[in-house]
């Protein structure tokens, strides 16, 4: 499996482009193997729809399909799993200074213990 990671540096935060899972299991799977998406449908057991849908982004690959992907290409399902979650993270943090949470601060009541 191979992940393309591009990292650049903007006022200290650590910017990262992860490509998405689908577009690693076109170049892993189909590519490699001369598939098309049709064909790759066949073997994944799974419409034709659903593996065009991840494959041009538009879904991510679920724990049912990382175990599909695992039995008919041999790379665990751990692996498209921690890829998955690695390409949702890196597209959160490209956005995290606009989540706006406060730090969480421990009250103590009076006298100094926790209620």
């Amino acid at each position: 499996m191979s992940i393309i990671t591009i990292a650049s540096c903007n006022w200290g935060l650590l910017r990262i482009k992860i490509m998405h899972p689908g577009a690693i299991v076109r170049q892993d799977c189909l590519d490699r193997y001369g598939l098309s998406v049709t064909d790759a449908a066949r073997v994944l057991g799974v419409d034709r729809q659903t593996l065009s849908n991840l494959l041009n982004a538009r879904s991510g690959i679920s724990p049912e399909m990382a175990v599909r992907l695992e039995k008919a290409f041999g790379t665990p399902a751990r692996e498209w799993l921690l890829c998955q979650l690695d390409y949702e993270l890196a597209e959160v943090m490209r956005r995290a200074n606009k989540i706006k949470v406060e730090p969480f601060r421990l009250l103590f009541a009076e006298g100094g213990e926790n209620e």
